[in-house]
Formats: structure tokens, C-alpha cells, sequence
């Protein structure tokens, strides 16, 4: 894993969204660049990604069969040309292409802060590979919470209560229309709260996403786009 080099140097005040922006901006162009004619594309979800869209409808590829991970993301995409179809229709993807609200220097991710963490879970694993693109504050050194968690509706309090510090996102929806949560206590080791909480009943996903599902992480700061190794070997 190359070293982190996105320090609190690089990182922007956190009221300076206009900055914020242009870093995201950045890594959305960096990553757009890396699709090819006729590849099968993953598209995620969040303010990361709606500066991907632009960037990649401007390349004007041939080709190009998507996948949105959530109703927004489709309908920007559609929006801006590109085409958008089933996952189960188009197969394997050759790339997805998502944010993450943090990125520790293992690789680790927590993800879902745009209420789609399970479609962008499924998305990722059906990638040959998978290119996360955030903005230098982003990159942390330790994880914390909230750990967000989508839950059956069904028996939703037992859950909540198994889980324990937890509690529901207002009337927050996965695009599936289940609830949305978040987890507030402490993570320590992600590989044993991961398994905890995907062992918990009722948890449908949560937004931890291990270091073998990134195949490379584009921080964009200051200094430029830094390109960080994942684990994920592409196949063949």
C-alpha cells in the first residue's frame, strides 16, 4: 500500500466548500479518464460522483453501457447522455466509480452517507475494478464513527437495540426502501466490527467496504491527485 501522504497539510478549512469542490472535481476528472470505449461502467452516489458524471459524458465515449447505484445517479447520468442500464443486464463491469465519506491508510472505507451503501457494495464487487475518488479530508488516519447500516423495517427496534449504539437516520431511505442507520460506537479493528455487524439480524449491509474490494484510491488536495494502491488485483 503506497504511503498516506494526504496530512492535514493538504486539507482544505472545512468551511471552504468551494475548495472542497475543486478537489473533488479533481479526482472525478482524473478517474473519467481511465474509462475506455465500450466498457461496462459502475456509476456511485454522492457529490464526488455528480462531478464525475459531467466529466465522463464529455469524453463522448462509444459504447458505453452503465449502472447507477441509486435513482439520482441514473437520472443525472441519463440526463447528461449516458446510457444506463440493469446490473443483471450488463454482467461484469470493467470499472466502478464511487466517493467515500473516509479512506484510512490500509484501504479500509466507510461508505453511505448518500443512503446507497448496499447497491454501491454490490456495484464494487461486480467490477474488475473498482476507483475510489475523494477529497484530501477524506483521508484519514484512523476510522470513526458513524458507520452508516441499512435495516429490514421488520423488528427494526430489536435490531437497533442488538446493535447497540445505533440509531435511525430520520425517515432516510435506501433506494430500495429500506431504513437507513448509523452506528456511532467505537470501530478498533474494522475486520471485527464488519463481522459483527454483517452477523447482526436485520443488518442488511453496512458501509465499512474492505481494503481487497479498491483497486486504487485518487485523493485530490492541494499538492494534486495522489494515486494510492487498493488490494484488489483485477482478474486475469
Amino acid at each position: 500500500m503506497a504511503p498516506d501522504r494526504a496530512t492535514a497539510r493538504h486539507q482544505p478549512p472545512l468551511n471552504d466548500a468551494a475548495v472542497t469542490d475543486g478537489y473533488k472535481r479533481a479526482a472525478a476528472e482524473v478517474a473519467a479518464k481511465m474509462v475506455e470505449d465500450g466498457m461496462r461502467v459502475g456509476l456511485g452516489t454522492g457529490s464526488t460522483v455528480a462531478f464525475l458524471l459531467p466529466a465522463l459524458a464529455e469524453r463522448k465515449l462509444h459504447g458505453l453501457r452503465c449502472v447507477a447505484t441509486s435513482p439520482a445517479t441514473e437520472h443525472l447520468a441519463q440526463t447528461l447522455g449516458l446510457n444506463v442500464e440493469d446490473l443483471d443486464a450488463v454482467g461484469e463491469l470493467d470499472i466502478a466509480i464511487d466517493g467515500a465519506d473516509q479512506v484510512d491508510p490500509a484501504g479500509w472505507l466507510v461508505k453511505g452517507g448518500g443512503a446507497a451503501l448496499t447497491r454501491e457494495k454490490i456495484v464494487a464487487a461486480a467490477a474488475r475494478r473498482f476507483v475510489v475518488i475523494v477529497s484530501a479530508e477524506k483521508s484519514v488516519a484512523v476510522l470513526r464513527p458513524p458507520v452508516p447500516l441499512e435495516l429490514l423495517r421488520f423488528g427494526v427496534e430489536r435490531t437497533l437495540a442488538a446493535l447497540g449504539e445505533a440509531r435511525l437516520r430520520g425517515s432516510v431511505e435506501s433506494p430500495d426502501g429500506n431504513l437507513i442507520a448509523d452506528y456511532f460506537g467505537p470501530i478498533g479493528d474494522p475486520v471485527s466490527l464488519a463481522a459483527r455487524l454483517s452477523t447482526t439480524p436485520g443488518v442488511v449491509e453496512h458501509g465499512l467496504f474492505t481494503p481487497e474490494m479498491v483497486s486504487c484510491v485518487l485523493i485530490a488536495g492541494a499538492d494534486g491527485v495522489e494515486r494510492r494502491a487498493g488490494a484488489k488485483q483485477s482478474p486475469g
